[in-house]
């Protein structure tokens, strides 16, 4: 027998080191989540700007101030001059001109799910901007944090640890038995016009532990709850954002059988790329085995996108041409690159959308956003065209 000398790092040390690291945490939390504020959208858009969102003349939006379609726009009470339009104002002009791009009632609600079982490929900060692209665009939003991480439930304004309550306000009282007939119960406004979530925190966890134990007489009611729950909120949404656990496990089981369309983040490196192959595999084998059981799903698009792309390394750049090659009709055109502007938004629990002031004017800040609209584009076409509302309106961009 092995005496506990032979193993000097106890658990009380490593109850140590989850302290520590908590504690550290936390300090972030209190700079981010100060008692008594509350997350705030700060943008501000010209008049210039505001004619391009909403697909009007500068003209236009004046004579509609002027005739009293639209309200007289605010004004510094010290210079006299506009202080600029905040998204909510432009989504009152796309609804007063008639721009809105929302789908048509008969149209079916996107839900995309971004999914890889493998951590760290850019998942919850795809969902982010593309939520919040989505939303700049006046598209109506609604992001599910499926991962007990919480990650986009902290960027999105919410301290998991304390604004969430796991009984209450996530999927999992949805997922225990006898738990509410719909999803409405758990839908937040958010600070960001257009964008509801249901948020997440560690507590979602316990929902693997319920299902996998329900799951041999329960196959249907575990496999399918989530795309039942998505169904009671759908006709409020264009499109609903999955951010799923990166495991398999049954949430992200759940998530594949709800989701509609797919979209599988994978960064141009070695191992990530590897991991990617078998994640495909996997999901293949998965849900052939889950339509033995709960019946086939199919997608409207399956994507892959490269993401944390780095130009400079040319492992990154043989890899590349090596997707491109595997899955030319699969992969995204646009990139997500790697991006310091990325990291230092995330750093303080932001989006590189909300930043705002001088830090919008440097070469980094720009480069970051061409490469995150050019992403949000090319998903929004591929959401477009699952409407046949929009199919007209697609011929006529030449895209159909």
């Amino acid at each position: 027998m092995t005496d506990i000398e032979d193993y000097p790092v106890t658990l009380a040390e490593i109850d140590g080191l989850a302290t520590r690291a908590d504690t550290v945490i936390n300090r972030l939390r209190e700079r981010v989540f100060a008692p008594g504020t509350q997350k705030v959208l700060n943008l501000r858009f010209n008049v210039r700007t505001a004619s391009e969102m909403v697909g009007r003349t500068e003209k236009a939006i004046r004579d509609a101030e002027g005739d009293g379609r639209l309200p007289e726009p605010e004004k510094d009470p010290d210079t006299g001059r506009r202080t600029g339009y905040t998204l909510e104002d432009v989504n009152r002009m796309r609804e007063v001109f008639g721009t809105l791009p929302w789908r048509a009632p008969e149209d079916p609600a996107t839900v995309l799910a971004v999914q890889n079982f493998k951590g760290g490929v850019g998942k919850s900060t795809l969902v982010v901007h593309l939520a919040q692209y989505l939303a700049l665009r006046g598209y109506r939003v609604c992001v599910i944090d499926c991962d007990s991480q919480g990650s986009t439930t902290s960027i999105f304004g919410l301290n998991p640890d304390v604004d969430v309550d796991e009984d209450e306000d996530t999927l999992y009282p949805f997922f225990r038995h006898g738990g509410p007939a719909s999803l409405h119960y758990a839908l937040r406004a958010t600070y960001w016009p257009g964008i509801a979530m249901i948020p997440a925190n560690l507590g979602l966890y316990d929902a693997e532990y319920e299902f996998a134990a329900r799951m041999l007489n329960e196959q249907s009611f575990v496999l399918d709850r989530l795309r039942q729950g998505i169904a009671t909120i759908s006709d409020q949404f264009d499109v609903i954002l999955l951010d799923p656990p990166p495991a398999l496990g049954m949430i992200s089981l759940s998530v594949l059988r709800a989701a509609n369309a797919l979209l599988i983040p994978a960064p141009p490196n070695n191992i990530d790329f590897g991991s990617t192959a078998h994640f495909l595999k996997m999901m293949g084998a998965t849900l052939n085995e889950l339509a033995e059981h709960g019946g086939a799903r199919g997608y409207h698009f399956v994507k892959i996108l490269a993401t944390k792309m780095n130009d400079q390394k040319s492992a990154h750049q043989a890899i590349k041409r090596v997707m491109e090659a595997v899955f030319p009709q699969d992969i995204l055109q646009s990139v997500l690159k790697d991006s310091a502007e990325i990291d230092n938004a995330t750093a303080n629990l932001m989006s590189v959308y909300e930043i705002t002031g001088p830090a919008t004017r440097t070469e980094t800040h720009k480069r970051c956003r061409v490469y995150l609209d050019a992403v949000g584009r090319e998903v929004e076409t591929l959401i477009r065209k699952t409407w046949p509302s929009h199919h007209a309106d697609l011929r006529k961009e030449g895209i159909l």
